[in-house]
């Protein structure tokens, strides 16, 4: 899947993403952090990335939006397996360069993700959005995506699950 659009004097490619992208991956996932006001939680290495896309069994994938053979924006991918509905996309993160922003490119990066659904007969696509990212939440409403505030989030970091690791 490639597809390559004109946004006034820019020639944008979407396209699946390569190992030689995750340098550029990683600085997007800190951009993204940082917006998020949480880059202190960007604990991923270069290595994890190679190692977790590009190994013997892959856990992500990813597209990337380019201007001129600069990353400009990503699509960050796994299939999450629901026992209630089945196969569905989960996007884990999706970013435009702050710059590139409110251009229609993360219109096309989105809608080329949403095709992806198509292609391997998924359920659907769910993602996370924090309640007072208001420009992703109107974005996403562009899609008539349903927006919950039903569920709340849990989690147990792998510092978490040593511990009790070591209590059992």
């Amino acid at each position: 899947m490639s597809g390559v659009y004109y946004f006034s004097f820019m020639k944008i490619m979407i396209r699946k993403g390569v190992k030689e992208d995750l340098p550029s991956v990683l600085e997007l996932i800190k951009e993204l952090a940082n917006y998020e006001k949480s880059l202190d939680e960007v604990t991923i290495t270069l290595e994890d990335l190679e190692n977790d896309g590009f190994g013997d069994r892959p856990w992500f994938w990813f597209l990337v939006a380019e201007d001129n053979n600069r990353i400009i924006g990503l699509s960050f991918y796994w299939i999450r397996y629901s026992t209630w509905k089945g196969k569905f996309l989960y996007l884990e993160d999706f970013v435009i360069k702050k710059e590139y922003r409110r251009s229609g490119i993360g219109s096309k990066l989105f809608e080329e993700t949403i095709k992806i659904c198509k292609e391997h007969n998924l359920n659907g696509m769910i993602w996370q959005v924090l309640d007072w990212n208001s420009p992703a939440i109107d974005f996403y409403k562009k899609y008539d995506a349903e927006i919950s505030s039903d569920w709340l989030n849990g989690k147990l970091t792998k510092k978490q699950i040593e511990k009790m690791n070591e209590l059992l």
